[in-house]
């Protein structure tokens, strides 16, 4: 049987911000086509293991492929130009730009027969849609919030990278992102790895998640219907 190959792998990762020793020997892996999630408390050094991977807090030490190729010390643009898309948690939205300059300044030609194209994005959020002249910045934060993953998903990659989708947003608003997240990356294949501490979010919307402890460590690993059956793993890990 053919192995699955690993689209996305980190090895060994050591991170800084300034003296502070944030990320101290993590590992992980996400093959293709698979929704992996990162787990843990505030502060544990998610958001840093995303910044690693995508060039915006290098790495001292430590490998990260990506698509094949050793991606360690790439800049930031040149990491998303191997088709990895990243939803930061602040969600960047260009201040001054509209929703559709904000969506077309991420335009990529698509590699399949259904792209993702403005009308597109258009289609599947009409929020977007009723609000193509308006700052960007000047949505609320659950249509940030879609913007910013319409934004992604029309650079048409093929790993979508999210940091806390669900932060600062409604329960309702949660579940509306949570379908969005399921339909347009985890069931049209693009490969997804997620940072969240929303755990039942995590549990929607990946099949095996990473229990990251402090200091970046990754305390264990486990198949959604594992941490379904053994909810003491989500009290240890998370306290919930």
């Amino acid at each position: 049987m053919e192995k699955t190959p690993r689209v996305l792998e980190v090895e060994d990762l050591h991170t800084y911000y300034g003296e502070s020793y944030v990320i101290q020997g993590l590992s992980l892996f996400v093959e293709a086509h698979e929704a992996v999630s990162i787990l843990g408390r505030n502060g544990v050094g998610k958001t840093t293991t995303l910044r690693s991977v995508m060039g915006l807090t290098p790495p001292r030490s430590g490998k990260v492929t990506i698509a094949g190729e050793d991606t360690t010390g790439w800049p930031a643009h040149r990491i998303s130009g191997l088709g990895v898309a990243y939803v930061p948690a602040e969600r960047h939205i260009f201040p001054g730009l509209s929703v559709e300059e904000n969506l077309k300044l991420a335009a990529r030609p698509g590699k399949n027969s259904n792209p993702w194209t403005l009308e597109r994005v258009y289609e599947h959020f009409p929020v977007l849609a009723d609000r193509t002249s308006q700052d960007g910045a000047t949505l609320s934060g659950g249509e940030q919030q879609m913007l910013a993953i319409g934004r992604a998903l029309i650079s048409n990659p093929d790993i979508v990278i999210l940091d806390e989708p669900s932060q600062g947003l409604s329960p309702l608003l949660v579940d509306t992102v949570t379908e969005i997240v399921q339909n347009f990356c985890v069931k049209s294949g693009i490969t997804l790895l997620v940072v969240e501490q929303n755990y039942r979010m995590a549990l929607k919307v990946a099949s095996r998640h990473y229990l990251m402890s402090t200091k970046g460590k990754i305390a264990g690993v486990a198949t959604t219907r594992e941490l379904m059956d053994d909810q003491q793993i989500i009290q240890d890990h998370l306290a919930v």
